[in-house]
């Protein structure tokens, strides 16, 4: 029977679906967002790209799933009504955090409010050594007595986090066992369960943020997945995680934290894989969507991930030396730059009449202007609606765009108060959102040393292929590539992942000191529970790659760099490791101390292997085999210099030879606009090459 695998991603505007079947084919479908209950549109997506591939719910193998549920309950403040039960004395440890600003003199800067109310966080008397050693044994009636005053207050879910737990989890899970028998009504997330590590901050940061959202992701999931059901799915419904890889839904619903940046991190995953199948090894990985965009680099075929990040509004870039701008979470992640500004981002005047883009998004309700579905103020669709670069359709003809109310919201809010045209006030929008972009660009390469002229702009989202050009432009990058169907391209990411589990284990030890019986020992633990959890995914330990770091650091400091290891103690060599990690410290910080290296941590990436992925230089696009090569013109404006120039506007799927610019190519999932002086061809892959 011909089988197929669906990813699907949620966006603040679009949900996107690709649906990958045996023979290689793939399919797609672009639905609108249901912000209320987003698994309507899901279900509804699923149903339609079925009756599209022409196959039946019995042929669906796995189901793929990338969701903003959880960074959308952190960023709209609509999570749990959440408790945390500490260690006495450790009360304020959320507030006290690294004691830092992002910021340094910014007098206006407010600490972002703790997820859980001080009155929520409460202390028990219990204390373990740093060593491991049990000092006061946990008091099991404080516990529950506290658990009576949160079910009182409407307590939803508890975070439980003791000083030292990760050394001794005996009086943690005590507490945790206490309070599940006694108030099965109550989420309950132990720290050691999530981050079983080393800093309490962290931890405790970590296990809150998992606390907080733990309610919203589970019943989301469970409404997914009883709807599959009533579709009669019955595949496995997998999740993509914060690293690009997937989880079961069991495991997410479990401990979300692993999946607030579910979705984008499965673009660039997709992206790296691109990058093999085409051998390109260095590039600039963009993505915009409706509300924000981010970019991340894959420099010499390897992505770049990072074991901690803060999830904030506005702009979240990557920094290793000052942080505290947002929520931190200790997990694993594809290490990506982001910005409030998409397709809906609203356009505004300051009172100083300086006009400013984002991050307030008109999200899928009301929407922008030009949708027509009751919003009534200027955002980045609607300028580039007003410049011509839209279709008067979207989303394969699903929704209309209305030119004329796009140009009114542009007049009205802008044009009138600069008294500036509504093109040049349109394009001000343009340029604007494109700056904001640029900074995330710029975060991940010239902020590294690294120069972004050497590398491949990768662009795509449903907004990114309109904006990529000028982006690259500004940036001084010659070539810009869009993948097949770019629109829909993080769903398509899901296909070419792998089910992955990370483990952890705290190791203190200087590196020359290190007993090999030890580090034997804490490596075999690691294993036999990665062999355990991937069991439970349906992965012999035949088919489980296993992929091992350690965090290492110079003695005294206070973070560490992740450094490659084989994983088995009779090969431990610490002097490789010690030049390994030097380089790496040198190549990042300019410099090396020669002070004593320590391990602080080992780590484990475990990976289902053997699975059927998808394949991007085999890829054979079911439904964009047609084309014709001109559809129509259409006057597009290029800015004050260039003014209106009538632009060729040609189907995606016809373009066969070199095409000089400017030229539009359409599709039902994005829009790809080619400006004056650029060439645009395909390369061997059926991938879309522009050159500047």
């Amino acid at each position: 029977m011909r089988r197929a695998r669906i990813g699907v991603d949620i966006g603040g505007t679009f949900t996107d679906l690709v649906l990958l079947d045996d023979d290689g084919k793939v399919f797609f479908a672009k639905v609108a967002s249901t912000p209320d209950a987003p698994e309507q549109a899901v279900l509804t997506g699923i149903a339609q790209i079925l009756e599209t591939a022409g196959l039946g719910v019995g042929q669906v193998a796995k189901v793929l799933h990338g969701t903003t549920v959880g960074s959308n309950t952190l960023l709209q403040k609509v999570g749990a009504r959440t408790g945390l039960i500490t260690t006495r004395g450790f009360r304020d440890v959320l507030e006290i955090g690294r004691v830092r600003t992002p910021t340094m003199f910014d007098l206006s800067w407010s600490k972002p409010e703790p997820l859980v109310a001080r009155r929520h966080r409460r202390e028990v008397d219990e204390r373990v050594s740093a060593a491991g050693k049990v000092l006061t044994p946990v008091d099991v009636e404080q516990v529950l007595e506290i658990g009576r005053d949160f079910v009182s207050e409407g307590i939803e879910s508890v975070a439980v986090c003791f000083l030292n737990s990760y050394a001794n989890t005996e009086n943690e899970m005590l507490a945790h066992k206490a309070l599940a028998e006694a108030f099965p009504q109550l989420c309950i997330t132990a720290s050691v369960a999530v981050l079983p590590e080393i800093r309490e901050y962290e931890r405790t940061s970590t296990t809150a943020v998992n606390a907080y959202v733990l309610p919203a992701l589970r019943s989301y999931l469970a409404r997914l997945d009883a709807g599959l059901r009533d579709l009669g799915i019955e595949a496995p419904l997998l999740v993509s995680s914060s690293n690009g890889g997937l989880s079961s839904a069991a495991i997410a619903q479990e401990k979300p934290v692993f999946f607030i940046s579910s979705g984008r991190s499965a673009g660039v995953v997709g992206a790296s894989r691109l990058g093999e199948a085409i051998d390109e090894r260095n590039l600039i990985v963009f993505d915009m969507g409706g509300t924000t965009a981010s970019a991340s680099l894959i420099h010499d075929g390897n992505l770049t991930r990072a074991n901690e990040y803060e999830f904030r509004a506005g702009i979240s870039t990557p920094s290793r030396f000052i942080k505290a701008g947002g929520y931190l979470m200790r997990v694993p992640t594809i290490d990506v730059a982001e910005v409030g500004s998409g397709a809906g981002s609203i356009a505004w005047l300051d009172p100083g009449k300086l006009l400013n883009v984002g991050p307030a998004s008109a999200g899928a309700k009301p929407g922008p202007a030009c949708y027509g579905a009751g919003g009534t103020k200027p955002t980045v669709t609607d300028a580039n609606v007003v410049l011509g670069y839209l279709p008067a359709e979207l989303a394969g003809g699903s929704l209309q765009l209305d030119v004329a109310e796009a140009r009114a919201a542009v007049e009205r809010d802008l044009a009138l108060p600069l008294d500036l045209s509504i093109e040049d006030a349109a394009r001000g929008i343009r340029e604007i959102v494109n700056v904001n972009m640029a900074r995330a660009i710029r975060a991940v390469t010239v902020e590294r040393g690294v120069d972004p002229r050497d590398f491949t702009l990768l662009a795509f989202g449903g907004s990114g292929p309109v904006h990529a050009c000028d982006l690259a432009r500004s940036l001084g990058i010659r070539r810009v590539l869009f993948p097949r169907a770019p629109g829909v391209f993080t769903a398509m990411g899901m296909l070419a992942g792998s089910v992955e589990h990370h483990f952890l284990r705290t190791f203190p030890v200087p590196l020359n000191k290190v007993a090999v019986a030890d580090l034997g020992t804490v490596l075999a633990a690691l294993r036999a529970e990665a062999v355990v959890t991937l069991a439970r995914e349906g992965y012999a330990e035949g088919r489980i790659g296993f992929e091992f770091e350690l965090d290492m650091r110079f003695r005294g400091q206070d973070s560490e760099l992740a450094v490659p290891f084989a994983g088995e103690a009779a090969a431990f060599d610490a002097g490789a490791l010690h030049e390994r990690f030097v380089d790496s410290y040198r190549g990042i910080y300019g410099y090396a101390s020669r002070d004593e290296v320590e391990i602080v941590n080992i780590r484990l990436r475990a990976r289902g292997i053997g699975d059927s992925t998808l394949d991007f230089a085999r890829i054979e696009a079911g439904q964009l085999a047609v084309g014709e090569a001109v559809v129509t013109k259409r006057p597009i404006y290029f800015g004050q210099e260039a003014g209106w120039i009538d632009t060729p506007v040609m189907e995606r799927a016809a373009l066969r030879d070199e095409v000089e610019g400017p030229v539009v190519l359409q599709s039902t999932d994005t829009t790809i606009l080619v400006p004056p002086d650029a060439r645009v061809s395909l390369d061997r892959a059926g991938n879309i090459l522009v050159a500047l």
